[in-house]
């Protein structure tokens, strides 16, 4: 019988484990120095392990602190067994030649929207990702690449199109994106390329785990005005809090701070208030269709 632990992605196994790990430290009053002097470990080798940092984690590192954090047998096999899923499945993006062309941010966002249960997105200036078109994606990609050759650029477009699957795996992604009208009008790749991605969103819009709404200018100021942000939640069998994704020029940042996270949750119920619902949306990405 597959354990909650293998049948969990390596992201989502190396998160439980570091906050585990994490709460039981806390909770034997034991700050990091002293472990780390106890283990004779570099004090940044504890910090990676409790903010799920290491690609892979031994379980024989897991073993020493669950001896000094005094954990019963049965929470030290489960936590064990969570070590042994990094090191012993891959995540699809390594296993396809992607992970050269990835940051450690780009990296970890992946591994959250892989693992995730539920993403809500609002951007401002393109597409979710997780709607884009091949060819619109190829655009972004080549305007943003900085001279990168044509080979990495098709590379890059296929790693957007694989994350796509989350949408129609079993059980499929709970996802909502709320996006500014002005994605809707700024013509990238020109009029057929952009034909082609409004059709998509309406496409997967149709699917009931899919939600889109549009902030139309004329709703004027809001709370979404400081840029774009992704939330994620995890299962309920994995006692994992909810996180934040921010993306800018030169880097990605994961925020798990609990009130910087209801911040940003707050935000998006905000907006989706105050945007038109997904009927009247799809009605407003038709009318930009029209016009092109």
């Amino acid at each position: 019988m597959m354990t909650d632990a293998q049948a969990a992605t390596p992201t989502l196994c190396r998160l439980q484990l570091g906050s585990e790990l994490r709460q039981l430290r806390l909770n034997r009053a034991l700050t990091s120095t002293q472990v780390v002097r106890r283990l004779l470990w570099s004090p940044s080798k504890l910090t990676r392990l409790e903010t799920g940092e290491n690609a892979t984690v031994e379980p024989a590192d897991v073993m020493a602190l669950c001896q000094i954090y005094g954990v019963d047998g049965e929470t030290a096999t489960r936590l064990q067994e969570y070590a042994a899923v990094t090191k012993t499945k891959r995540e699809w993006w390594q296993a396809t030649g992607f992970r050269p062309l990835l940051g450690p941010g780009h990296r970890a966002f992946l591994g959250m929207e892989a693992s995730a249960l539920v993403v809500h997105t609002y951007q401002t200036e393109y597409v979710p990702g997780l709607l884009q078109t091949a060819d619109y994606a190829r655009v972004l990609h080549r305007h943003a690449s900085d001279g990168r050759p044509d080979e990495e650029i098709d590379s890059m477009v296929e790693l957007r199109m694989t994350r796509q699957r989350v949408l129609v795996r079993k059980p499929p992604l709970k996802y909502a994106a709320i996006f500014s009208e002005s994605v809707l009008r700024r013509q990238v790749g020109g009029p057929s390329v952009m034909k082609a991605q409004l059709a998509r969103i309406i496409e997967a819009a149709s699917a009931p785990n899919v939600m889109v709404q549009v902030l139309p200018f004329k709703m004027g100021v809001h709370r979404g005005m400081n840029g774009a942000f992704t939330t994620f939640r995890f299962r309920d069998d994995f006692a994992l809090k909810p996180m934040v994704h921010l993306e800018h020029l030169a880097d990605h940042w994961l925020l798990r701070r609990k009130a910087d996270v209801q911040l940003y949750e707050d935000t998006f119920n905000d907006l989706q208030t105050l945007a038109p619902g997904p009927q009247e949306s799809l009605s407003l990405i038709k009318e930009a269709m029209e016009e092109l």
